[in-house]
């Protein structure tokens, strides 16, 4: 077997066994998985389209919300999780043979996992509130590649730099918050002031979730989001793979 096959083979054992221990213990199990965004998802409902009624998104907005807080909810689980993923198996870590990435990448696999195991709830609600689906759903596997790129990259900048900054752990809970504000989820980026809206080609979430919501929302594909997002994500990468390769072997001291 070659050694890409061994990493393979390891980062799928690892990945199942994530998911059998998060649910193992869990009554519910799958269920977990989705409902998180399920409640956020009708909060925010409830909220711009019963009680402010605020135009800040497309009609049906529960399928609006959704083509983007199950995305979001794949990328934060990776990048808050990628905080403890040396520290919570430390003697595992020093003694596999395997490279150590797939330590993050593992992470970032159950969560995308658990991600696309959501996507029939998007699906249900999208038929009974009548969303229309458009050929831009073909769309769909490149958001995920590039989500999934992005979302590598900057665990593999995480997950190392907590080993030795053990603040950064909660300074990443915090930026996480801020970003779902700063990220059109709860609205569209055309709905952002004029003034405000060139900046959000500089958040790659934003082009990403543009390919997701134009499957049901062909208006909200914007290509120059995404061709900055894909750039963005690409370097993002390249600097992650660096930085972790620099650290790698400081890591190992330290844990």
């Amino acid at each position: 077997m070659s050694r890409s096959a061994r990493y393979r083979h390891a980062l799928w054992i690892l990945t199942v066994r994530d998911l059998r221990v998060r649910y193992s213990t869990s009554a519910l199990g799958y269920v977990w998985s989705i409902l998180d965004p399920l409640v956020m998802s009708g909060i925010y409902w409830f909220v711009f389209t019963q009680v402010f009624r605020r135009d800040v998104g497309e009609e049906p907005y529960i399928v609006f919300l959704l083509a983007a807080l199950l995305p979001w909810m794949w990328f934060t689980g990776s990048v808050s999780d990628s905080t403890r993923a040396f520290l919570r198996e430390a003697k595992l870590v020093r003694s596999t043979t395997i490279p150590r990435t797939i330590w993050v990448n593992r992470i970032v696999l159950s969560k995308g996992i658990e991600f696309l195991a959501a996507l029939p709830v998007l699906a249900a609600f999208a038929i009974f509130s009548g969303a229309q689906v458009n050929l831009d759903i073909v769309l769909f596997p490149l958001a995920i590649v590039i989500q999934a790129v992005l979302t590598i990259g900057l665990c593999l900048i995480v997950a190392p730099l907590v080993v030795f900054f053990r603040d950064l752990e909660r300074a990443v809970k915090l930026i996480l918050r801020f970003m779902f504000y700063a990220t059109p989820i709860i609205y569209s980026t055309m709905a952002l002031p004029d003034k405000i809206e060139p900046f959000a080609a500089f958040n790659p979430l934003s082009g990403i979730f543009a390919l997701y919501r134009s499957a049901f929302f062909p208006q909200e594909l914007n290509w120059h989001l995404v061709g900055v997002s894909a750039a963005m994500s690409a370097v993002i990468l390249a600097v992650g793979l660096l930085v972790f390769k620099r650290c790698e072997r400081s890591v190992l001291k330290e844990i």
